[in-house]
């Protein structure tokens, strides 16, 4: 036994005696170099090659890293037995991610990847302008060599893709202003946000259900049209107008499609914008998938003063119809104008404008055409299949659940009312409690505004928003000092 020991600690001296020798002579920059080299020739007959994702990329953040960790937790969730929990700034929603050094396989075009989720300890750092974290985190994608091509192209593009589209459904939607006299926050942005948190749906919305639809389908051809838009050389914007009287719901309507789209909407306040150069900024700092919404147009600004002739000499307001606010805001109507159809509304993409105003007739022709305000929706009073939506949001109530002489009363007396969907829903939530008492206070006050409209005479019968705004739109020039006060002022500096 005692030879065995002198035996093996003679082979091991033997071996340490080598080893010294061998650290000698190939010192440890050789043997880096060997592993390498080793390295590249088991890399070279390996049919898989590796791409590292690091999250910083120098001193900046890599934008691909926070892709392919969002993209991942979409479905690691169901496949992952050890996860990590995150939550987002400006989000209600959890979302699940690998821990440190797991992997999961994902498949693309019939082709399958390996995704590996590597966490280093960084070593201590002396002194840096930026501290760095202290881990090293990055993912490692494993492929086959002939796939290169296909993963480096289109699947990192539907990566990106598909990132935005979760990270857009996690966070909360945000509802902006613009800052007051057009002061900048603190990071140089004009708008102020809040959350977004209006319940209104297309659902919950008291119009009929036809109109619903077809609004519905138009803000989806649009959100799917980004292929068509850039075929046609079309900016892949749209613009609605929502008239009708007040009461009728357009804030409501502007919520809804926030909600459908699952877009942010920035409400414009004109009041506060001092000049045409304000407004294009304002609408540069605007972001993508949002809508830009002018409340009370008609209201907000005088840009309704189309008969009488600008005499001003001022380049900006000469032939428009310009804006003085209270002597500070001098927009002009063709500031407007390019704000909605010019090259700078150009400058992002998938938004949508609307504007509202209660008198339709008052709006210069050139902002209802098309290109500007695409598609008029025109914000009705109460119809039978709207009130149908109000007794079933406030009282659960559906038609089955009325007396049928009750229902046809309802019937008869709703379009001669005229009510609006506020004036309704007023009644009803009154009475909530007592829905029986709903239904019949509501019916009674249903037949007091007939009666009224029938001996003072009907407000449809006085004036008709349909018909005025068709007026507008055929007889431009009828009552409207837009295109001719321009010749004439162009006539007399001819004549001079």
């Amino acid at each position: 036994m005692k030879e065995y020991w002198n035996s093996l600690a003679s082979l091991l001296g033997v071996l340490a005696f080598f080893q010294s020798i061998l650290q000698l002579v190939f010192p440890p920059e050789l043997r880096l170099l060997s592993l390498k080299f080793l390295s590249r020739i088991f890399h070279l007959f390996s049919s898989y090659c590796y791409f590292d994702i690091t999250e910083i990329d120098g001193v900046n953040t890599n934008e691909l890293y926070n892709a392919v960790q969002i993209y991942l937790s979409s479905f690691v969730s169901l496949k992952g037995s050890r996860l990590s929990l995150t939550r987002a700034l400006n989000s209600s929603a959890t979302t699940f991610g690998l821990s440190n050094n797991d992997c999961i396989v994902d498949t693309f075009g019939g082709v399958t990847v390996s995704w590996k989720h590597v966490v280093i300890q960084r070593q201590s750092q002396t002194f840096a302008w930026r501290p760095l974290p202290e881990e090293k985190r990055g993912f490692t994608l494993k492929i086959k060599k002939k796939d290169k091509s296909l993963i480096l192209h289109s699947y990192l593009d539907y990566i990106m893709e598909k990132s935005n589209e979760i990270r857009r459904k996690n966070e909360d939607r945000l509802l902006y202003t613009n800052s007051r006299g057009g002061s900048l926050d603190s990071r140089g942005h004009p708008w102020e946000s809040v959350p977004f948190k209006h319940p209104s749906t297309f659902d919950t919305l008291a119009m009929n259900p036809d109109k619903k639809q077809e609004i519905m389908d138009d803000l989806k051809d649009f959100a799917d049209g980004q292929s068509f838009y850039h075929k046609t050389g079309r900016a892949w914007k749209r613009g609605y107008l929502l008239y009708g009287p007040p009461g009728t719901g357009k804030s409501s309507m502007i919520a809804a499609m926030a909600n459908y789209l699952n877009y942010d909407i920035f409400d414009l306040e004109l009041t506060e914008v001092h000049n045409n150069s304000e407004l294009r900024k304002l609408l540069m700092k605007t972001s993508s998938k949002s809508i830009i919404v002018i409340e009370d147009i008609d209201c907000s600004v005088n840009l309704t003063n189309r008969k009488k002739k600008n005499k001003s000499n001022d380049p900006e307001t000469r032939c428009v119809s310009g804006v003085e606010d209270g002597g500070n805001s001098t927009i002009t109507l063709s500031g407007l104008l390019n704000f909605t159809d010019g090259l700078w509304s150009c400058c992002g993409s998938e938004r949508i404008f609307v504007f509202t105003t209660n008198h339709v007739e008052k709006l210069d022709p050139a902002l209802l055409r098309s290109g500007r305000m695409d598609m008029h929706i025109y914000m009705s009073y109460c119809s039978y299949p709207a009130l149908k939506i109000l007794l079933k949001n406030y009282l659960g109530y559906d038609e089955t659940d009325l007396d049928s002489d009750v229902l046809n009363q309802l019937t008869d007396v709703v379009d001669k009312a005229e009510m609006t969907p506020a004036d309704i829903s007023e009644v009803l939530i009154k009475n909530r409690s007592c829905k029986h008492k709903a239904v019949t206070e509501l019916l009674d006050t249903m037949k007091i505004r007939a009666e009224g409209n029938m001996k003072c005479g009907s407000p449809r019968e006085n004036s008709s928003d349909e018909e005025q705004e068709k007026r507008a739109l055929e007889c431009p020039k009828e009552g409207s000092g837009f295109e001719q006060p321009c010749k004439e002022e162009e006539n007399e500096e001819m004549m001079k």
